[in-house]
């Protein structure tokens, strides 16, 4: 089944009880009981589990070839439920550019429950196994990592982590599902942000947890429950309907970034272009042979701070935003934006510079955009 029609019927998309071609919002909280201690009563209260919710969630098992899926609030609280499967004692691995919101709850929250932290540099294998100690119990992953687009190899990772009994988990957010597959590839624990592509309209705040692990998705469909960090209705219903146009979206963002990545090449107020399937990437090989294509993000650094605001004040198509994966192409900076919450040291180790920006391509016509940031570059 190709992924447009699988994005359309592969999952609940009829109502069962009237037959409308779209799963009605259930906006309830609770839900009348025929008779007491009912076991075959489905649904009792919105917090254990909704019609539109479930919906979502076998949609989210047939996006992510997964046996099990659950969605969350926020893309942190997907994170944070996850994480919270260390217990103290253990250790934790991530990238040294990690997700801020993800590096704040990791240096601010988890050293309160006796977890400790190491952050390396995830393209080198050499790095991650010389962080490895008997008490690292979780590699987490983000590949191609935000905002550098850094590349980890999923499998050797995998590997290494199999054979030292650590739990493997990927950020998936920037390729998706679609274009890069970790399940697949060995890892235990896929999360994304449904708030960026998978939902794709600037509109919601979700997250999504995806294993074929069954004591796993069990311990985490408790934390999901009892942290009571639930999607809403309404934005489970928006989710499937942005989910419909998911393949088509991403084909023409991934077509625009891959133009834009090029064209970026050329231009002498740009010093460096990062993304992951360009030939000058340092680990094009490695993200070629897991992913299906560059992705629909990429990052570039402007010749110097002096142009920054001329560039901003000129260019006119992609928003200035927090965020990612939208309709519209969003353009962000990562050192006042998503990592404003490190310090200007933890910044700097990152190679956060304020030179740095993020483009998420939208679906505009390529020849728009390129124009735009041609005239914008022009200074």
């Amino acid at each position: 089944m190709g992924i447009n029609t699988k994005l359309l019927h592969d999952y609940p998309v009829i109502d069962p009880h009237t037959g409308a071609s779209s799963i009605p919002k259930y906006q309830t909280s609770t839900f009348s009981q025929a008779k007491l201690s009912d076991p075959t009563q489905a649904f009792t209260y919105t917090r254990f589990g909704n019609p539109t919710i479930q919906a979502l969630e076998k949609a989210f098992c047939s996006l992510e070839d997964a046996t099990y899926a659950l969605s969350y609030a926020s893309g942190m609280a997907a994170i944070s439920n996850v994480l919270m499967l260390l217990k103290s004692g253990d250790h934790i691995i991530l990238p040294i550019e990690v997700y801020g919101g993800t590096c704040q709850f990791t240096t601010a929250i988890l050293p309160q429950y006796g977890i400790t932290v190491s952050f390396v540099d995830m393209s080198s294998i050499d790095q991650i196994r010389a962080a490895i100690t008997p008490a690292t119990k979780m590699i987490y992953m983000e590949t191609p990592s935000n905002p550098l687009l850094k590349v980890t190899d999923i499998k050797t990772v995998c590997q290494l982590a199999k054979g030292n009994d650590i739990l493997m988990v990927a950020d998936n957010t920037f390729m998706t599902s679609l274009y890069q597959q970790p399940l697949a590839l060995g890892v235990d624990i896929v999360i994304e942000s449904i708030t960026k592509f998978i939902n794709g309209h600037s509109d919601v705040l979700g997250g999504l947890v995806a294993t074929n692990d069954e004591a796993l998705y069990e311990k985490l469909h408790m934390f999901q429950k009892n942290f009571g960090g639930i999607l809403g209705v309404e934005d489970a219903w928006l989710t499937l309907r942005g989910m419909k146009t998911l393949g088509l979206r991403m084909e023409k963002s991934v077509a625009n970034a891959d133009s834009i990545a090029n064209f970026l090449l050329t231009e002498k107020n740009v010093k460096t272009v990062y993304y992951p399937s360009l030939k000058s990437h340092p680990d094009s090989i490695i993200h070629n042979q897991q992913a299906k294509n560059g992705g629909a993000v990429l990052s570039f650094e402007l010749a110097s701070e002096e142009i920054i605001d001329v560039f901003l004040e000129k260019l006119k198509l992609p928003i200035l935003a927090v965020s990612l994966g939208g309709v519209e192409s969003i353009l962000s900076h990562p050192a006042t934006m998503s990592h404003a919450c490190l310090t200007d040291e933890e910044r700097r180790e990152q190679g956060v510079t304020n030179t740095l920006f993020r483009l998420s391509c939208g679906i505009e016509d390529s020849e728009d955009l390129l124009a735009d940031l041609a005239q914008a570059l022009a200074i």
